[in-house]
């Protein structure tokens, strides 16, 4: 989420194109059926409208991939190589499964705390997310299967090498994913302008789960409606909002202080 004062769509986010990178690119038929055969991470799969691929699509089905299916003018568009209807781009990581990271995080004796992002879509933001996150001591990133960023070199890099260490999780719905983090005892707090309540006023030293809204219009109102508390960081200036990663880590921090300060004093025998 861009912290808004309002609902203005950045004009920037609408129009800006996408840019894909070869080297993480498999296109055709017989590229894409071995890839989803080799057991690695496809972030996205893309399947011309007109077209049957019933292996691609059983595979896909069996992997848990989401296939879009899209016109054929966007696949040129990506790529004017023989893609035969079919392209996939492949993760740069390992996706890692939400419910092993929590219970391995509670079996550590350590209080969860977990960003879910929703629909951010912009690779450089990810990254910048990521690198705050790791600092911060966040134990998973959650992300939605479709719309969001890819995660390549430039995630990669921007992160700073933190996407090595941080697990991300990949969830196919982040309604039942959010309904799974309460189920599991944690907190779950949408930062977001609609509402009164200021970040400083939100109790973050227990298990908690931080969403945060795509850069185009926030947090959906779906996820709104099934977090525990909702909280907004403060805007004094003229600028309408904060970017995103900035907004992340304006409230990251203030959950890291908040347990900073809610341990009890080291007894050191004196």
């Amino acid at each position: 989420m861009e912290n808004r004062r309002n609902s203005r769509v950045n004009p920037y986010h609408q129009h800006k194109p996408k840019q894909y990178s070869s080297e993480e690119m498999v296109f055709g038929i017989q590229s894409v059926t071995e890839m989803l055969r080799s057991g690695k991470d496809i972030d996205r799969l893309y399947l011309v409208k007109e077209g049957s691929f019933p292996e691609i699509q059983q595979l896909a089905f069996e992997r848990r991939v989401t296939i879009q299916r899209v016109p054929a003018e966007k696949l040129d568009r990506i790529t004017r190589k023989n893609h035969q209807g079919a392209i996939c781009f492949v993760s740069a990581i390992h996706y890692a499964k939400l419910s092993n990271v929590i219970a391995g995080v509670y079996e550590q004796g350590q209080v969860p705390l977990l960003l879910v992002l929703d629909r951010i879509t912009d690779v450089r933001n990810f990254g910048a997310i990521a690198r705050t996150a790791e600092c911060a001591g966040v134990q998973g990133i959650v992300i939605p299967a479709r719309g969001a960023a890819l995660i390549n070199a430039d995630a990669m890099k921007t992160s700073s090498g933190a996407l090595s260490h941080l697990p991300v999780c990949r969830e196919v719905h982040l309604e039942e994913t959010v309904k799974y983090l309460k189920d599991s005892g944690i907190k779950v707090i949408a930062v977001t302008e609609k509402t009164d309540n200021y970040l400083y006023d939100v109790d973050m030293s227990g298990p908690t789960a931080l969403i945060m809204g795509s850069e185009d219009d926030g947090i959906s109102e779906e996820l709104l409606r099934l977090a525990d508390h909702h909280a907004r960081i403060p805007l004094v200036g003229q600028v309408e909002s904060l970017n995103v990663s900035v907004a992340t880590g304006v409230i990251l921090y203030e959950a890291v202080r908040q347990r900073i300060f809610s341990e009890p004093p080291v007894d050191e025998g004196f």
